[in-house]
């Protein structure tokens, strides 16, 4: 090796070594960010489940609307109602009202795939209405969790409606794949 290849993978190496100290360097200077508040936290949760079930609501085919993988399943259709219907046994108490009478809204009140998109839409901007209202003081509150009849903090119950919608939504995934589509969030981004 010539004494000017060494000199050049010398200074490359040496280079390569010192870019480190100088990415660290950058980072002490910049001031961490404090956390978000505690309501923005859960609002933003509360946000990305419900954006990822309206795109399902609305981008399924409404042909399709009542496919269930196999006889012992909900409908499609089933599934967003009976998720969006299960954010008012949250919403509901946190605002003073009673929950609604049943579980599962009958797929026979909605008659299109319409009826259902905006059933889950404003089931989930009540919820994020009620979050927002609350705030950050009102996330400690508590309410009577009408299925465990105990009480609970706003901010737990919250929590434990992101987490149902979210396993709904992976219901509704295996819906899409065994119908033979893509869900919307397992497609390459534009």
């Amino acid at each position: 090796m010539s004494k000017t290849s060494f000199l050049s993978v010398a200074l490359f190496s040496l280079s390569i070594l010192t870019f480190p100290v100088h990415a660290q360097d950058a980072k002490k200077e910049t001031p961490i960010k404090p956390p978000d508040s505690p309501s923005k936290v859960v609002l933003d949760s509360w946000n990305d489940i419900s954006r990822k079930l309206i795109a399902m609501a609305e981008d399924f085919p409404e042909d399709k609307y009542d496919f269930k993988p196999n006889p012992a399943e909900r409908t499609f259709a089933e599934q967003l109602l009976h998720a969006a219907n299960a954010n008012y046994f949250f919403t509901d108490p946190a605002m003073g009202k009673k929950t609604p009478p049943e579980e599962d809204p009958k797929r026979a009140d909605f008659k299109t795939k319409a009826d259902i998109v905006v059933f889950v839409k404003k089931s989930f901007a009540d919820g994020a209405a009620v979050i927002k209202a609350k705030g950050d003081k009102g996330m400690s509150d508590l309410l009577v969790d009408p299925f465990a009849h105990q009480q609970v903090r706003i901010l737990d119950m919250a929590y434990g409606f992101i987490e149902h919608s979210g396993e709904h939504y992976g219901q509704l995934v295996v819906y899409y794949r065994v119908a033979g589509l893509v869900p919307p969030e397992s497609r390459p981004k534009k």
